[in-house]
């Protein structure tokens, strides 16, 4: 059994979205992908006072991937042209498979405006590959309580989708994604085996682990090797960390401001079909 190789650690940098504290990990210098995962904001620690504007992120389209959002604090209010809405509280999920094209707003309800609080949100982008970059829409939100959290010896696994032992997520991913949230307490160790051939996705959110013999600081995403196996992770502090893991794409990726397909035609044809009102409209 072999252990995945530490390839390289990535500092996520500072990238503020208005009065948003926000860190890019992914893509970053020396680092496009970890395919099929293409993309992570973290958006916050901060608290939001009284009567604030909320997030900014009104109505934008997607085409041809995945958005993974993890409200870590605070809550997200979404709705879409597919006709999906929701309020998704701290600890809960948002899945949305944006296929063949939609528009979706990711804003603060009108409570949190008015009243602020504490924030800390991720957001990931999973790519699809070209057999399902024109799937149906669909999303689904999970709240906290939906989502397995699995305990043992300090270490807590929240099951996103896949499985973990006989334990299931509960978002079915198109493409065989594992993902979860790990949170250990100061001292604890994680190992998990059965990743041979696949892409590990593992970024620090808060404290210190160490991964194959190197320390690991909050704000920091790993990349691993394809071939190994297993992977360990020690806790040096109380640490959260945002854990995945896919079969690779392999395919080529043409990515444009709110778009990822696979050729530039596709981009191009993906901007007219959203002028042309394919992907449906919604009020700001």
């Amino acid at each position: 059994m072999t252990e995945k190789t530490v390839l390289g650690v990535h500092a996520a940098y500072r990238d503020d979205i208005g009065d948003l504290v926000t860190r890019r990990p992914l893509p970053g210098p020396g680092l496009d992908q970890v395919d099929p995962f293409l993309f992570l904001n973290h958006h916050g620690p901060q608290v939001y006072p009284p009567n604030n504007r909320g997030l900014p992120f009104g109505p934008h389209p997607h085409r041809g991937f995945e958005t993974v959002t993890f409200i870590l604090e605070g809550e997200l209010a979404h709705r879409d042209t597919g006709g999906h809405e929701s309020i998704i509280r701290a600890g809960g999920v948002q899945w949305m498979t944006a296929g063949r094209g939609l528009v979706h707003a990711e804003v603060s309800p009108e409570a949190f405006k008015r009243q602020g609080g504490p924030l800390e949100i991720l957001q990931l982008w999973v790519n699809l590959p070209s057999r399902l970059k024109m799937t149906e829409p669909r999303y689904t939100g999970v709240q906290q309580d939906a989502i397995p959290a699995i305990e043992e010896d300090g270490v807590e696994l929240n099951l996103i989708s896949g499985a973990y032992g006989d334990r299931t997520g509960p978002i079915q991913s198109l493409t065989g994604v594992f993902m979860s949230t790990l949170r250990l307490r100061a001292g604890a160790g994680f190992r998990t085996e059965g990743l041979k051939g696949r892409h590990v996705f593992l970024y620090l959110v808060s404290g210190e682990v160490r991964v194959g013999g190197r320390t690991i600081a909050q704000h920091h995403l790993v990349a691993l090797d394809r071939n190994g196996d297993a992977l360990a992770i020690e806790a040096a502090r109380g640490s959260v960390l945002l854990f995945g893991h896919a079969d690779p794409i392999d395919e080529p990726v043409v990515a444009h401001g709110p778009f990822v397909m696979t050729t530039v035609e596709e981009i191009r044809q993906a901007y007219a079909d959203y002028q042309a009102g394919k992907f449906g409209a919604m009020a700001a």
